[in-house]
């Protein structure tokens, strides 16, 4: 089964010319009436291959880190990292794995990040400089992975790591505020979510690895818009009445609009564990307790199915009504 990637491979390769690949997609969208970009597509797994590596670089790195740490967290951190990142050099840079390269980039962050704040934090307790100081070695290493695989997740991954310097700073010099900290993530999240319209913009039919980048980037930003917006709506008990549950339907209405409009449902999958928590407490104050949250998960569910049958003709009406120019700059709909 050939995948559009490989279509752009083949392209980039002469063997067949990009007018070709483009006949080729059109007459693949005819047959399955159904544009590529509007189901989202993210190469993940090419075959069974890419979980069989997983696996097993997973089972190799699990022992690696926990020989590592009869020594030190530190070596723990090291073995996996740069085990991790050697095993990029085949899996991600020569044989271009999907499933494997994700894997392979988030160990190795992972093995740099838990190395140095648990040494770090051991050696010094009471400091936040640990913190910091891994989320700013694990930034630096996403950086240098970037340029050198172009793995689509890892800018996401510098952004999430640059945040997690930027609130740990923020943290360690005004001290603790769940204010400060909401305000901080909704921050990060907006300058995410714009950079991840700008990646879209770069490649408005998806067809490259900008919109693999774009999909990582909404998949990022999305949490960090959601959370501040109904945690606030929940209050500091998170308790939750009509109230709640009445912003939270206007909340979840906009976020919709907004993924039909962009063609992206990162922002709804994100705000689904809120709205399942509001209206849950809802049904549990008028005597629905057990049954409030598979009611909510019934309804919602339900919800979701029918909005991803009629994704197409919801995008459409929303985008003819949108400016030209700001038509131009999302996806088609057909």
């Amino acid at each position: 089964m050939y995948t559009d990637h490989d279509v752009n491979a083949a392209v980039s390769a002469n063997i067949i010319s990009q007018a070709q690949a483009d006949a080729l997609r059109q007459f693949v969208e005819s047959e399955r009436a159904t544009q590529l970009q509007d189901e989202e597509y993210v190469r993940f797994v090419s075959g069974f291959n890419d979980i069989f590596v997983v696996i097993a670089a997973g089972v190799a790195l699990a022992a690696l880190w926990s020989l590592g740490n009869l020594v030190g967290a530190w070596l723990g951190g090291a073995l996996v990292a740069t085990t991790s990142w050697g095993l990029a050099e085949y899996f991600t840079r020569k044989r271009q794995m999907a499933l494997p390269s994700i894997f392979l980039l988030l160990t190795c962050l992972g093995g740099v990040f838990l190395g140095t704040v648990v040494t770090l934090t051991t050696l010094q307790p009471e400091s936040a400089f640990g913190p910091i100081a891994a989320f700013a070695l694990s930034a630096i290493v996403a950086i240098v992975h970037w340029f050198r695989f172009r793995v689509p997740i890892t800018l996401a991954a510098i952004l999430a790591t640059s945040i997690g310097v930027a609130l740990s700073l923020l943290v360690a010099v005004f001290a603790f505020s769940e204010v400060v900290f909401k305000l901080g993530l909704f921050s990060a999240g907006v300058i995410t979510f714009i950079l991840a319209l700008r990646w879209d913009r770069s490649d408005v039919a998806r067809q490259t690895r900008r919109a693999d980048v774009a999909f990582w980037l909404h998949l990022l930003a999305a949490p960090l818009l959601v959370h501040p917006i109904f945690v606030t709506l929940a209050g500091a008990t998170f308790d939750a009445g009509y109230l709640q549950a009445g912003l939270t339907i206007l909340g979840y209405a906009v976020l919709a609009m907004i993924s039909l409009i962009i063609d992206r449902r990162a922002l709804m999958i994100s705000a689904l564990s809120y709205v399942i928590y509001v209206f849950s407490k809802v049904l549990a104050s008028v005597g629905l307790i057990h049954e409030g949250t598979a009611v909510i998960g019934l309804v919602i569910g339900a919800g979701l199915l029918l909005l991803s049958v009629f994704w197409h003709p919801l995008r459409r009406k929303l985008v003819q009504r949108l400016p030209q120019r700001f038509a131009a700059q999302v996806p088609a709909a057909h």
